[in-house]
């Protein structure tokens, strides 16, 4: 297997590990251990990529499987802190785009560390990881001071509890249409954004480019998703919110389906084909990952939070990486990484219309629904 394969393989094994096992710890963590959680993560996946510099190829490779397994339920305990306030969906943006601006700045710092500094690509990461450590450490306990829900936030957005498996498995049945078609969008754009992150090298010539193209492109997009997410953030009505969300992640996947369609014809450079895929690829990934679900509880008074929705579509969409880039590694060793990945574009971007726009049905109608139940009945004429 090539090597590259084989790590990325790895490192998403022990993702899908710990995606599947914070299905039940994220849905039932209770707030007084998120931070030991955060610093006990960060420090284990430091510690990996300190093993993956130190020991010989290929073994190596071993160390990432716990790298990903520090890192998987990271999100999804970071978001717990914000969830449940009227401010939810602004703070919730602003840390959902920082993770989208975040991956173009350490691409850049990545190249610039080998590049320049002349660190071996075996310790590059660890050099990244050791300046991101503090700051995570940092930022988990600034969390901690947050204020607690108020009764208006409550009553705005209902109040968040853990979920046990039976709570788990009886949410999941109320909204099994809806949550289906989402869950399979979202396994799709999952994988690929993950082959875009983990094989841009491969998909395009980075020598044609500055190493600071990345961190440019991902802050240009970054602005314009924090506008949409901030102007959202302004509207009380949760389904016209879920709807929004739908039709802005429709448009981004039908934009890339028509990208993918016509790669060879189109005359565009790599800086705005760059530019197209973090914009519509993130509208859709990001949205799910912060406001969506937020929303969706609030919308449908659910209780539960938000936690169980994200590391399970989590799971679901690193599954399918893994076994993507096993089918591409022993099925299709003879295509091209640029043909592949356009190709991804346009089919998975068929299907996440489709998906979308099938939610977005789904959504409109049990909320017309709910409202028709919960309106007074007239009294009947007995003269």
């Amino acid at each position: 297997m090539d090597y590259k394969i084989a790590v990325s393989i790895v490192q998403l094994l022990g993702y899908v590990t710990a995606k599947f096992l914070g299905i039940k710890f994220i849905s039932e963590l209770r707030p007084e251990g998120r931070l030991k959680f955060i610093v006990g993560s960060a420090a284990l996946s430091e510690v990996s990529l300190l093993a993956f510099g130190l020991l010989p190829v290929p073994y190596n490779i071993a160390a990432l499987f716990f790298n990903g397994l520090s890192l998987g339920c990271m999100w999804g305990v970071i978001f717990s802190f914000l969830e449940g306030r009227r401010t939810t969906d602004i703070l919730a943006s602003i840390m959902g785009v920082s993770m989208a601006l975040s991956s173009g700045v350490a691409k850049s710092l990545g190249l610039y560390a080998m590049h320049d500094l002349h660190v071996s690509e075996f310790w590059m990461p660890a050099l990244i990881g050791a300046v991101a450590f503090p700051l995570l450490c940092f930022t988990g306990w600034m969390m901690t001071r947050f204020p607690r829900p108020t009764a208006a936030d409550i009553a705005a957005r209902t109040e968040r509890v853990t979920l046990n498996g039976h709570e788990r498995r009886d949410l999941f049945m109320r909204f099994m249409p809806v949550l289906l078609m989402l869950f399979v969008a979202n396994l799709l754009i999952t994988v690929m954004r993950d082959i875009k992150e983990d094989f841009i090298v491969c998909i395009i010539d980075v020598s044609t480019i500055s190493a600071w193209t990345f961190a440019h492109v991902d802050t240009i997009a970054t602005l314009i998703m924090l506008l949409v997410f901030a102007l959202l953030a302004m509207v009380r009505n949760h389904a016209t919110v879920l709807t929004a969300l739908l039709l802005l992640s429709t448009l981004g996947m039908g934009t890339l389906a028509y990208v993918g369609a016509n790669y060879e014809t189109l005359s565009m450079s790599t800086t705005t084909w760059l530019f197209l895929q973090s914009l519509c690829i993130d509208v859709a990934y990001l949205g799910f990952q912060t406001i969506f679900f937020e929303r969706f509880i609030a919308c449908f008074k659910i209780r539960g939070n938000v936690g169980f929705f994200i590391i399970t579509i989590d799971f679901v969409g690193y599954a399918g990486t893994v076994a993507l880039l096993v089918f591409k590694e022993y099925w299709l060793t003879g295509i091209d990484w640029s043909a592949f990945y356009n190709h991804m574009n346009l089919y998975i971007g068929l299907i996440c219309c489709l998906a979308f726009v099938g939610s977005a049905s789904y959504i409109v109608r049990r909320k017309a629904g709910k409202a028709v139940t919960a309106a007074p009945q007239p009294i009947p004429n007995t003269l």
